[in-house]
């Protein structure tokens, strides 16, 4: 009796379970890359808000350039500030033709 029953448990297992088994997880795997209408709606609302945030920004960044055109320099690096003014004195004189001397 157990020289029958033994394979045919490791044929069932062989030819039923694991097939079974791989194919249901093919299929976990199929359904878990589409995005389901809630993740869609979901990314709709982020985007949504992302975009309000965007425009808030804008708005805050012009009230504040009207108040203050220089607010952008205040809140940075000197060095990196000097560094950028003195780039853009390079670029602005480079693009007029005019030569450049440069402090070292």
């Amino acid at each position: 009796m157990e020289d029958i029953l033994l394979p045919a448990v490791i044929l069932g297992i062989l030819f039923i379970g694991f097939p079974w088994v791989i194919f249901h997880y093919i299929t976990k795997w199929k359904t878990a890359k589409t995005l389901t209408t809630e993740d869609e709606n979901l990314l709709d609302e982020l985007y949504d808000l992302a975009r309000r945030l965007d425009d808030r920004m804008l708005t805050i960044e012009r009230i504040v350039q009207a108040d203050n055109p220089n607010w952008r320099a205040l809140g940075q690096d000197p060095v990196e500030t000097a560094l950028e003014d003195r780039s853009e004195r390079m670029f602005e004189a480079e693009r007029s033709g005019r030569t450049v001397r440069r402090n070292r």
